[in-house]
């Protein structure tokens, strides 16, 4: 399969503190993947670079077999589909959400003189319709929910019909009802053999999409690992990631996550066995990552 990112021994300095430290990471056309981590990991600065938003302090970043510091990002930029906090920021509450999707076509926001076509509100109809958003598009951006704001902006993202699509916590701030319309309107964007490659940011298991395919979990910095969701995400690799005793299993391909009781990390270190109902919880468990029938991870 095609690489559509590659990073190669990659940092990212600010203040002299590694932000993005000797990070080894590819991503082909045909995968989804979820980058994971606590606040301060470096998710978003690693977004920002498969977004061709910043350079890399040193190493190689390669996005659409292009190297950036070789190659005019403005020219690469259209190639991809971003949705983020601080593009939204810069969209006028006053846009129509009609334009505020098509103007993506010429990547701008707020629309002016610019000359769109019939292919191109044909194609903002189209996405808007994909997220369900096809209701909004005479409304203004600035009376909208914060989860119709999201589908708008997931919209906008793939309005260019891009090569690879980035998103930054999408789900961030939404309510229960409104994430999981969402989570599952990306799960559907996910398992289309049509669609691009894709990563996601988030620090939640419960906002991943049913789909996805890989994972990078990331502390300060620094891969803890990477791979293929089903292997990598596990409790004890979250546990190293958020720096806490953690749990982790799925259902129909939606992941969760809970703490393990700190009296039953007590009696597990104790080297008592210790069973929960519904669980496979035992004091090797607590060291070990194992599966039990329900698909849960200790």
């Amino acid at each position: 399969m095609v690489e559509v990112l590659n990073f190669r021994d990659v940092s990212v300095l600010r203040g002299g503190r590694p932000i993005v430290d000797r990070l080894d990471w590819s991503v082909t056309e045909d995968q989804r993947w979820v980058v994971l981590g606590p606040n301060g990991a470096g998710k978003t600065t690693i977004l920002q670079l498969a977004g061709a938003q910043i350079h890399p302090t040193s190493g190689r970043v390669e996005v659409l077999g292009e190297a950036l510091g070789s190659v005019d990002v403005f020219d690469l930029r259209p190639r991809i589909g971003l949705a983020s906090a601080a593009l939204a920021e810069r969209i006028p509450a006053d846009e129509l959400v009609r334009d505020v999707v098509v103007t993506a076509a010429w990547a701008v926001t707020g629309r002016g003189l610019e000359d769109y076509e019939d292919p191109d509100t044909s194609r903002a109809r189209g996405v808007l319709e994909m997220v369900g958003a096809d209701s909004l598009a005479e409304r203004l951006y600035g009376t909208l929910s914060e989860g119709e704001r999201k589908r708008v902006q997931i919209a906008r993202a793939l309005m260019t019909d891009p090569e690879l699509l980035l998103l930054d916590e999408p789900a961030a701030g939404l309510d229960l009802g409104a994430r999981e319309d969402l989570v599952t309107r990306l799960a559907g964007i996910a398992t289309d053999r049509w669609a691009p490659a894709q990563v996601l940011v988030t620090h939640h298991v419960e906002e991943i999409p049913a789909g996805f395919t890989h994972v990078l979990l990331l502390r300060d910095g620094r891969a803890v690992a990477s791979g293929p969701i089903h292997e990598v995400l596990t409790g004890r690799n979250l546990s190293e990631t958020f720096g806490t005793r953690l749990r982790c299993g799925q259902v129909r391909g939606r992941y969760w996550a809970r703490a393990v009781p700190a009296d039953l990390v007590a009696r597990g270190r104790r080297g008592r066995q210790v069973v929960v109902p519904g669980d496979s919880l035992t004091s090797d468990s607590l060291t070990t990552p194992e599966r039990d029938g329900s698909g849960a991870d200790d």
